[in-house]
């Protein structure tokens, strides 16, 4: 090591001493080992322009670990995260916090996808036409009309008076299809434009992994990218990448596209062309025959693979028959686009549909796995590569900066095989750095017996059942954490039922019936509540304190086999004499389960109890993989054991200075 990374090595080290500068300027910062090595450990990958795939449990600081080195350092650094709450953490908190603790000169950006975005074009353009759902609608467009006189990022989340969810807000921000680009008469003062330059003029730019990968994908086809180039890029929540990139590097299509298309070309005719009756009539004709290709469809949240679908000689009609639309409305709209550049973008929206819809029909001619998603009022003709890790490599390979990538579930038991696989990183230094958390003192890990095999009709029932006492012991308290979204509604409903017979106060909240922000809000303000979710609510979610107090699982996380993406992979495994279960779904459902733990311990203070309702965890020879895997709670199989460990919690939360576990 040279003269100048042996210094830079220093300064780091003495930022996370206890008489550094992270302990001298944030309150509470308690130096932590794990935090120091993961930051030597970044360091190096910054200074040999290496990668590095870091492990690091909750609690272990992992956000400053990256940090420190990253400012310190220098040059240009991206970091990029799975989710919106943790960017704007980033951003809003733990950046100015370790840049001020530093005293680090750097200038520091946020930047979203273009849908996190006003646009002022749409905002006036749905104000003049004055065509809304509701009264509410009309209030909240002017609020949002003040709202973007007085911003200075048009990011939608800080218009506090108008919720991220509400509908209005898809009509008041533009989409790649809808933008306008340089011909928008609002381009000087576009907040999308604005947000893109400010990251590229600063030293840290702070995004998300869909961000990035949809400016890779980019990259791939020869489109000058958006993201700048970078010394250092920093993958949190490094888990998610593979299937985010997997999305990226596919295409989606849906009834919806060509719904929003037919609505804008006979909205947008009527007001600029309305001699064009015929273009008005094809789109009409549209719509009714993309109505008619959703009703051929009976199944609810299904996924049914291309080969299967194509045997269906009616629906492979009904999508004819919109291609043969899409076809005649595009020949309307050419003659009509060089009227007015909206007509001219829905020519090109009209053309680039139909293609899509073409392609997805021709599966001799690329290897993806095409598949159709069924949705209550959608239809959604999917696409994606059956391995990403080619295109990853490439990607690394073209991006010559230092890459971090960091989660607290990346491995199986410390192995990162699964992991480096999906991502074509295998040449990689790894690291897993355990959580300092006492879990053995924090925590009580449940594997009830007497339930029935997870695949019995009545074990969702029964298991809600059997967890009832501990549920009523703790007065909610609870997540409920469910594998499927049937499960998920047998639950709500069973449970609904029995704390009305228990005379219990504590209310049930349902994923679905408000947003998952809005859920967390009442359940963080109100503890004695149940939150029952299903797969969103299995990460991403912090609930510190007393407020969650037990975590039930009700099966182990195996993706469903019926997945036509999934299949295919399992398919090509054990075509190349691999094992599909061994390689593939072991290792994703252990790094699902310990997502889904991960939502009980978030602090030193933080106690609670797991329950696992599903006993192969610990009664089979795989369920041994998966149990070493989690954190080393202790342990029972006795439900006597679990309703005292709860009695004394509900204690503990009562008298904490009295009651201590």
């Amino acid at each position: 090591m040279n003269v100048l990374s042996s210094d830079l090595l220093s300064r780091v080290e003495a930022a996370f001493s206890k008489n550094g500068a992270l302990a001298a300027n944030i309150e509470n910062y308690r130096a932590r080992q794990g935090q120091l090595i993961m930051a030597q450990a970044v360091l190096k990958a910054i200074q040999t322009h290496s990668t590095a795939v870091i492990e690091a449990g909750t609690g272990t600081g992992k956000t400053f670990a990256y940090l420190v080195p990253a400012l310190l350092a220098g040059g240009k650094v991206l970091i990029s995260t799975a989710s919106k709450n943790l960017q704007d953490q980033l951003f809003t908190k733990d950046l100015p916090y370790v840049r001020d603790a530093l005293r680090a000169p750097v200038s520091v950006a946020l930047l979203k996808g273009r849908s996190n975005y006003l646009c002022h074009f749409h905002m006036e353009r749905i104000a003049a036409d004055g065509r809304l759902a509701s009264k509410e609608q009309v209030h909240q467009l002017q609020e949002i009309r003040r709202f973007s006189k007085e911003s200075l990022t048009g990011d939608k989340s800080l218009c506090a008076q108008v919720p991220e969810e509400a509908p209005i807000w898809s009509k008041v921000t533009s989409t790649a299809e809808n933008c306008l680009g340089s011909e928008c008469p609002y381009f000087q003062d576009c907040f999308v434009m604005k947000a893109r330059k400010t990251a590229l003029q600063s030293e840290v730019a702070v995004i998300n992994h869909h961000l990035f990968f949809a400016d890779a994908a980019l990259r791939s086809e020869g489109i000058a990218e958006l993201l700048p180039t970078c010394n250092t890029i920093i993958f949190d929540e490094a888990h998610q990448i593979p299937d985010i990139a997997t999305h990226f590097f596919g295409q989606t299509i849906t009834l919806r596209q060509g719904l929003e298309l037919s609505r804008d070309v006979i909205a947008t005719s009527l007001a600029i062309a309305r001699d064009a009756q015929t273009a008005r009539d094809t789109a009409q004709a549209l719509e009714k025959s993309l109505r008619d290709c959703r009703l051929l469809r009976i199944e609810t949240n299904a996924c049914i693979a291309q080969e299967q679908l194509l045997e269906d000689s009616r629906f492979t009609a009904a999508i004819h028959d919109v291609i043969e639309k899409l076809e005649a409305l595009g020949k309307q709209l050419e003659v009509l686009r060089e009227r007015d550049i909206l007509l001219s973008q829905l020519f090109t929206r009209t053309l680039k549909l139909k293609e899509a819809l073409e392609q997805w029909l021709l599966a001799e001619l690329s290897e993806n796995v095409r598949w159709l998603d069924v949705m209550p009022n959608n239809l959604a003709f999917a696409q994606a590569p059956l391995t990403i890790s080619d295109k990853l490599q490439a990607l690394r390979e073209t991006m010559p900066a230092a890459w971090v990538l960091t989660s607290a579930t990346l491995s199986v038991n410390g192995d990162f095989s699964h992991f480096l696989t999906q991502t074509g990183l295998q040449d990689t230094h790894t690291i897993s750095l355990p959580s300092p958390f006492d879990y053995a003192q924090q925590a009580l890990l449940y594997v009830p017996t007497g339930l029935p095999a997870p695949n019995h009709s009545d074990f969702t029932l029964l298991l809600t059942e059997h967890c009832l006492p501990l549920i009523l012991a703790l007065e909610g308290r609870t997540f409920f954490l469910c594998t499927s979204l049937r499960a998920m509604d047998r639950v709500v409903a069973k449970l609904r039922d029995l704390l009305k017979e228990a005379g219990s106060s504590i209310q049930v909240l349902a994923q679905g019936e408000n947003s998952r922000s809005a859920m967390l809000e009442i359940f963080r303000n109100h503890p004695s509540s149940v939150l029952v979710g299903s797969a969103s609510f299995w990460e991403g979610v912090d609930v510190r304190g007393n407020g969650l107090s037990m975590v039930i699982i009700d099966k182990l996380p195996f993706s469903p086999p019926d997945d036509p993406l999934f299949a295919a992979r399992l398919k090509a495994v054990r075509k190349a004499g691999g094992n599909p279960f061994v390689e593939v779904q072991l290792p994703q459902a252990a790094i699902a389960l310990k997502q889904g733990a991960g939502r009980l311990i978030r602090d030193p203070a933080d106690h609670g109890l797991l329950v696992i309702g599903d006993a192969r965890l610990a009664e089979k020879p795989y369920g041994k993989l998966l149990w070493s895997g989690l954190p080393p709670f202790n342990r029972t199989r006795l439900l006597k054991e679990a309703q005292n460990f709860a009695q004394e919690l509900k204690k503990r939360i009562d008298t904490p200075a009295i009651n201590p576990i």
